[in-house]
């Protein structure tokens, strides 16, 4: 990287790496429990192996979306964003999305789950609800292979976190993700010739909105994570690995016993890196209330938090809390359907 221009980050091949064959298989819930809130409890971060997801999704997924963002911009524009009014789906260009403001050196395909036009939220014009905008082609059937794929392995692991948290195995089904908010992400981080521009990042600094993050990504790496020290590591590139991250509303939901992990993206490979970030949530009108554990919570971290705002003293529904995230990253396109 340019002289300078940040601290170099340690190599991330500390990160807990979680076999979670057993917990998926039924055989030993508590073990893997165990290994999950140790991880969240430190880090936040952590790599899953065992999840039993066939190889071949991944790499139709990344053959097909290397095939579409390897289109002129022209060509992708009948799938644009804007297209899709409120439902906020399908593809931007280059510096299109802001995290804090500033312009992310990516592009990429916004989804979420298929929702159809006489679905109540949809007539009622919520944003992120509505139908998908895939290119012609095979893209399309391979995103939601994937989706259908990744669903299991997020049941799997919340109950693995609401036994670890001291909870029944069955309660954010129960309570927070019986119609969980979907969304995936396509982004592309393109070799341009000054990737290494001090503060200048395919994606800045941000934490996750939800509960879980589930991360797929290609060999070429680039994700760099925050310590609770402040230090800076590299997350191996792994794509056979899933790289798991909690989100600001596990952070609200433990008062902080687990914290929303600070990560930023950028691409010095010289290549065109893919990653594909599915997001499990709670449910639109969720309310979204600390839990009942034992022990005294840690401070409130807003004062070390990226954007400065805690997460603890927000109230309301997820889906409020969301639309105004998402407002934040796409300005423009948010001003044209309000």
């Amino acid at each position: 990287m340019t002289s300078g221009s940040h601290p170099e980050p340690d190599h991330g091949d500390g990160l807990a790496l979680i076999d979670i064959a057993p917990l998926l298989g039924g055989s030993d819930v508590d073990g893997v429990a165990r290994q999950i809130d140790a991880a969240c409890r430190s880090l936040g971060f952590f790599r899953i192996t065992g999840h039993g997801i066939a190889p071949h999704l991944l790499a139709d997924l990344d053959r097909l979306a290397r095939d579409f963002f390897a289109l002129p911009d022209e060509d992708k524009e009948p799938v644009a964003m804007m297209h899709a009014g409120a439902a906020w789906r399908g593809w931007f260009p280059v510096r299109g999305e802001l995290t804090s403001g500033v312009p992310d050196r990516k592009e990429g395909l916004y989804v979420g789950l298929e929702h159809p036009a006489d679905h109540p939220r949809v007539r009622a014009g919520t944003p992120l609800h509505g139908a998908n905008q895939f290119p012609p082609g095979g893209l399309g059937l391979a995103v939601l292979a994937w989706l259908d794929a990744l669903r299991p392995v997020a049941d799997g692991l919340m109950r693995a976190i609401a036994v670890g948290l001291g909870l029944p195995p069955t309660w954010f089904e129960e309570h927070l993700t019986a119609d969980p908010t979907v969304l995936f992400r396509i982004f592309h981080y393109p070799a341009l010739p000054d990737n290494e521009v001090a503060d200048e990042w395919g994606v800045g600094e941000h934490t996750d909105y939800g509960l879980l993050t589930l991360l797929a990504q290609d060999d070429l790496g680039g994700l760099e994570v925050r310590t609770p020290a402040g230090a800076w590591i590299r997350v191996p590139a792994e794509p056979d690995v899933l790289v798991c991250n909690i989100g600001d509303m596990l952070d609200k939901l433990t008062e902080g016993r687990y914290r929303s992990t600070p990560h930023r993206v950028r691409n010095v490979s010289g290549q065109g890196r893919l990653s594909f970030p599915y997001f499990f949530d709670p449910s639109w009108d969720a309310e979204v209330a600390p839990l009942p554990l034992d022990g005294s919570p840690p401070a409130d971290d807003a004062d070390r938090r990226w954007d400065g705002a805690s997460v603890h003293a927000w109230t309301g529904r997820y889906g409020d809390y969301l639309s105004a995230k998402v407002a934040k990253v796409f300005p423009e396109l948010f001003a044209r359907v309000t």
